[in-house]
């Protein structure tokens, strides 16, 4: 192998750090704003879901943020520099997500009053799923931040100089101390200002880079000779890691289990103040997601057009492909101090969001789940410190998982494999509850454990034996015109080695591609639910409040409303004691379990935030208290 000269690459200058520091003081800024305007308001609810009184627009930027991390911002335009632009396909995967997620879950989330999407559980089947399904939730969130905190500062230490556990302890304690002081309201707010700072930073980046590279067509040009635009793959091969269907159908799966049933999401839009506003900011956020998207993808087309014959990852003038993009930053502007601060800004304000939104979620969910249920009589004040604790302790907790993140290989794949583990489960559970009404609490667990053990099977056995390299074969990349030291090749002959020995299903169940195990956990779930629940009695539909069930059968047996009634397992959604009006129903049929707890829920809720129907938008609102059972 040549030894190559790496070029000389500017470090941080005082600029930078000013720009950088400027984020940080910002963020910080809005949480003491909040804390201030907010401190006479010391309900629980004020601090975990902004008193359900947000609008559209601040919880649209803040889902976009949230879930545009550093990962999106390092790792995506890496994966296109290497593999090709496909990745733009994702924008088919967000589209269906955000339209089940706006049109199945929320509605049925919304409407029941909860502030933990975990609480749907217990209403729906009982205490044991719920506890189960948190728990699940807090390894996810804890396991993936610690990726969101970690990547972004080992990437930016190696390339601009930048210490690596000074900026993870900056990143957990800045978050840690806006999500304590101002609650959800400052992380909303928050997130909207860096989804600005992301935006501007990758503007930037491609302003600039697009002109050191003679321009769109030179890069498109570039592009297409180096098959980076060969972005439909219709190869239905499972064991392919990206083509048309692993993106499509593989990503909105793992993305509606981010998305669709995540308490970080749902919290966002219950917080809303009306239904309406809540799917409205899902559908702006879509946008945003596409903008985003759009921005990394052609990122990465102008490093490869930039880099095209002296790639500095096979160079080795950098030690991981997630440093490309901020070494092509430090490369491209090392005449301009400043700017790659502002990128360094846009790079953490992916993770800086997406660890506040993380730590405000597991913060709710431990206190709804845990804390009030053991201590119900808890007063708002002491409710709100114990809000405040928990932020505290999470974030020393994700801050703390970033240790370990750094044996989880690339950040974009690391980070989709955690969601896909532990999402795809989830994703099975609430659509089972949604949708089956036949399924029972012993169906649900069961499968929720059939799931979680399939995803975990398969992403651990792909971890051990990685799958072969002729899944995943980068593009080709060149070093023809990086510098030679003394204009010499030094030849290095590696002894040959024996592979290890791999197991039977290496090749085949482990070498699926990481976007399938999403899916694999959510079928795997539903698949073991539906079975274990004929097998030890379905649930009597008449049991069940029909606010908990969306009654999708509709569309598929439009014609037959004794088939509609067969599939709703008698769910009394056509019965005239379901009072249609503020779609709340009257349950007059024998008690259970299920029926008590969720009357209690709502006489608990009825005088403070339970939604009903607002006339006047022609949606559901949290302000209304006309709902009941």
């Amino acid at each position: 192998m040549s030894n190559f000269i790496a070029p000389e690459i500017e470090k941080f200058a005082p600029w930078d750090y000013v720009v950088f520091a400027a984020l940080f003081l910002v963020s910080a800024s809005i949480g003491v704003f909040f804390a201030i305007k907010e401190r006479k308001k010391k309900s629980s609810k004020e601090f975990l879901v902004g008193g359900r009184q947000m609008t559209c627009g601040p919880i649209a930027f803040s889902l976009t943020s949230s879930f545009m991390s550093a990962v999106t911002v390092l790792g995506t335009p890496s994966e296109v520099y290497r593999y090709g632009a496909s990745f733009i396909l994702f924008f088919l995967s967000y589209t269906l997500v955000i339209i089940f997620t706006s049109e199945l879950f929320v509605p049925v989330f919304y409407r029941s009053g909860i502030t933990s999407t975990y609480e749907y559980l217990e209403l729906r089947f009982n205490k044991v799923v719920r506890f189960a399904a948190t728990l699940i939730y807090i390894l996810q969130t804890i396991l993936y931040t610690g990726i969101v905190v970690y990547a972004p500062s080992l990437a930016l230490n190696q390339v601009t100089g930048f210490d690596l556990w000074g900026s993870v302890a900056a990143t957990g304690v800045v978050c840690t101390f806006y999500c304590t002081l101002g609650g959800l309201k400052a992380v909303v707010w928050t997130d909207a200002f860096q989804m600005i700072v992301m935006v501007a930073g990758f503007a930037t980046v491609l302003i600039r880079g697009t002109i050191l590279n003679g321009g769109p067509t030179s890069i498109w040009q570039r592009a297409s000779e180096g098959s980076r635009l060969n972005i439909f793959d219709f190869d239905v091969d499972p064991l392919r890691r990206h083509t048309f269907w692993t993106i499509v159908i593989g990503g909105a799966f793992t993305w509606l289990g981010l998305y669709g049933v995540n308490q970080s999401t749902i919290q966002r839009c219950i917080s809303c103040k009306s239904e309406k506003h809540a799917k409205l900011a899902l559908y702006l956020n879509l946008l945003g997601l596409w903008i985003v998207l759009v921005c990394a993808v052609f990122s990465g087309l102008v490093m490869y057009s930039h880099y095209k014959d002296c790639d500095p990852w096979t160079a080795r003038f950098i030690s991981a492909p997630d440093q490309l993009m901020p070494y092509f930053v430090m490369d491209i502007f090392s005449s301009m101090p400043g700017v790659p601060g502002l990128f360094v800004a846009c790079a953490f304000s992916g993770t800086l969001s997406t660890v506040a939104a993380s730590i405000n979620a597991l913060a709710t969910v431990t206190f709804e789940d845990f804390v009030k249920k053991r201590f119900p009589d808890i007063s708002e004040k002491t409710s709100t410190w114990v809000s405040k604790g928990l932020c505290v302790l999470f974030g020393a907790l994700c801050t703390a998982m970033a240790v370990a993140a750094s044996l989880l290989g690339g950040v974009v794949q690391a980070s989709l494999t955690i969601h896909g583990m532990c999402g795809g489960p989830m994703l099975g559970l609430f659509t089972l509850g949604i949708i089956f009404p036949c399924v029972n609490w012993k169906g649900a667990i069961g499968g929720l454990l059939t799931g979680i053990t399939l995803a975990f099977w398969v992403a651990i056995g792909s971890f051990v034996y990685p799958a072969p390299s002729a899944k995943a074969i980068p593009l080709d990349l060149s070093t023809a015109s990086c510098a030679v030291a003394n204009g010499t090749d030094t030849l290095t002959t590696a002894a040959p080695t024996v592979p290890p020995a791999r197991p039977l299903l290496a090749d085949t169940w482990y070498s699926l591609s990481y976007l399938y195990f999403s899916a694999i956990g959510c079928l795997g779930c539903a698949a073991a639910g539906l079975l274990i629940s004929f097998a030890t009695g379905p649930s009597k539909g008449e049991d069940i409040p029909p606010i908990l069930i969306k009654p999708v059968c509709n569309l598929f047996c439009f014609w037959s409303q004794r088939l509609k009634t067969l599939c709703w397992c008698g769910v009394q959604h056509s019965s005239k004691d379901v009072d249609f009006e503020n779609n709340m129903p009257k349950v007059t049929t024998k008690k259970t379990e299920t029926d008590d707890t969720f009357q209690n829920k709502v006489e608990k809720e009825h005088r403070s935030q339970l939604p009903g129907y607002n006339p006047e938008e022609k949606s559901y609102t949290n302000r209304s208290t006309e709902s009941r059972l």
